[in-house]
Parts: C-alpha cells; structure tokens; sequence
C-alpha cells in the first residue's frame, strides 16, 4: 500500500530526513515513533504532498507522490497534529464541505458523512457547532474527515495529543476498528499506545530509519538477558554477594532500599530460569524474600536501544 524509498530532505545543508525507507502493508496499523526532531513530521509531510523531497519519493496505492501528486493525494487521509477545524460551521456541515471537496458528488455526499460521523461514534453531535464540542469530540471530527472519502491509507499524526485518559481509550479503540478497512499509518511520541495498537514499528532517529519489525521481534533482538527483580529483607552487602553468587546471574543492581528492605533488579542467562535458585539461595539465608516477579522488556527499552545507538539497523519487513 505505502512504498517510502530514500526519501531525503534537506535544509539547507541539514537533513531533517536521509535516505528513509520502510513499507507499510495493506490493512495494517503501522506505528511510526522517534524522538523530537528525528524527522516523522518531515517525512509524513512529503507523503502527503505537503511538500517535495530533495531525493527519493513515496508511492501511495501505487502512485509516485512526486510524479502523480494528485492520484496519489486521493488515496491519503491525513490528521496533522494541530487539526485545523472551522468552529463556526457544524460537524455535519463541516464534514460534507470536506466530502465535496474531495470530490464526492451528489447523493454519495450524504452516505459518506453518515459513515465517517458512525464510524467515529459522532453522529449524536451532527448539528453541534464544532467550537462547541470537547478536545475529545473535535479530535473525532478530525478523524472523520480524514474518513469521509474512504481513502484507503490514513496518516494520523499524534491522535490522542492532549487528550484525558478516557478520550485517549476511546480513539484507541476507534483506530483500531479501523484495522483492515484501511492502512493506518500512526506517529506517536507515547511508546504504549504504540505497542498496544501498531502490527509493526517502523523507529527513526536522527533522520535515519534505524529499525523497523514487530514489537515482539523487536523485543527478541534486544533481549540478551533475562531480568527478575527481588525484594529481600536483609543486610544489603551480604544479600548482593549472595545473589551474584547464584549460577547463571549475569549482574545484580540495587533498584531501592527502605528500612531494611531493598529491591534488586537481577539480569540472568536467557536460556536459564534462575528463579528458584535465587529463591532458595535467599530463604536458606535466614532472609525474607517479599517479592520476586519478571522484568518484562518494554517497547521503551527499544526504543531506547535503537535510538541511543544512532545507526542504522538490519531491518526485517
């Protein structure tokens, strides 16, 4: 559905973006992440037309962004971060200007304004002036008109920025319903909403794609070890020499301690449950073991990994 090749800007003698590459399939949500200024907004822009790359090009449904701008336009429906929305005209109103706008015509007007208005749970809020609704609402309708034509690829650019937890559940769910009808294409700074929503995550950092895989691939190719953390009360020194003393530990870092009480974060052997050992070794001690649970690897430690590091990944599509 999206073909990104080389895709380069630069300004001036910067590049805000070099030689991005990345695919994204038919009916898959793709999360595309990376930290300020490592160049999402630069290359969703070029995507959508907003403005031309230096080198490169993107092919939406097959169509060169570059070359055939207008066929490729028609396949985007785009949410930029800050959704320009006319506060003075009503949701119906302001969602059928956008349909007639991208050229939808006569009676089809109205069923495409019923469909984006049902299938973003506004339909309820169709007479409301738009400056009259909540942040919640007007990011909806902002979705609805990135809808209303049915494109077959939608670019959401930080959907749920701002939003309080309930409204942020609530376009969770509405764009993962949109899952299979269309390509969704998701920039995000908030790494969960991410990992719970996107097939795949493509990472960029410094204006280059440094990974691009499922997270739980992802997860595999960073996970060297394996983490457990333990709350034992008992005399600090004496239960870290214990500890690293266990075979199979790797390393033992003291996470806090509080009244006698400390918390070890213990990194392990991957192929090697050291669980028991470790609770054996502590119990036979005379000491109390209050806690000992799991470290799961999160898609913050990679995206810490991937961007830290700087350079470019083997990437797996």
């Amino acid at each position: 559905m999206v073909e990104v090749e080389n895709l380069t800007k630069y300004y001036g003698e910067f590049p805000a973006i070099d030689g991005v590459t990345f695919e994204s399939k038919k009916g898959e949500i793709l999360g595309f992440l990376g930290p300020n200024a490592a160049g999402k907004t630069t290359t969703m822009r070029i995507m959508t037309g907003f403005m031309p790359p230096t080198s490169g090009t993107a092919r939406i449904g097959g169509h060169d962004i570059v070359e055939e701008p207008l066929e490729a336009k028609r396949q985007i429906g785009y949410l930029p971060e800050n959704v320009p929305l006319y506060e003075d005209m009503s949701v119906g109103h302001f969602l059928s200007f956008f349909a007639r706008l991208r050229g939808i015509r006569g009676p089809n007007v109205a069923k495409r304004v019923k469909y984006a208005m049902e299938a973003t749970n506004i339909a309820e809020r169709e007479h409301w002036l738009i400056g009259k609704l909540s942040k919640g609402f007007r990011r909806r309708v902002g979705i609805a008109q990135a809808l209303v034509h049915d494109p077959p690829l939608l670019i959401l650019d930080e959907p749920t920025e701002g939003l309080d937890p309930i409204q942020i559940i609530e376009i969770r769910e509405l764009i993962r319903s949109l899952r299979g009808n269309h390509t969704v294409i998701l920039s995000t700074h908030i790494l969960p909403e991410a990992q719970v929503m996107a097939d795949r995550i493509v990472i960029i950092n410094r204006g280059r794609v440094v990974a691009i895989d499922t997270t739980q691939n992802l997860l595999n190719r960073i996970q060297l070890a394996r983490k457990m953390r333990l709350q034992v009360r008992g005399p600090q020194k004496d239960v870290t020499a214990r500890l690293k003393a266990v075979g199979g530990v790797q390393d033992v870092k003291v996470e806090r301690s509080e009244d006698g009480t400390t918390a070890y974060v213990i990194e392990g052997a991957i192929d090697k449950d050291i669980r028991q050992a470790l609770s054996e070794s502590v119990v036979k001690s005379g000491w109390s073991l209050l806690e000992l649970e799991t470290v799961d690897t999160t898609l913050e430690d990679i995206f810490l990994q991937f961007t830290r590091q700087g350079k470019p990944e083997a990437q797996v599509q």
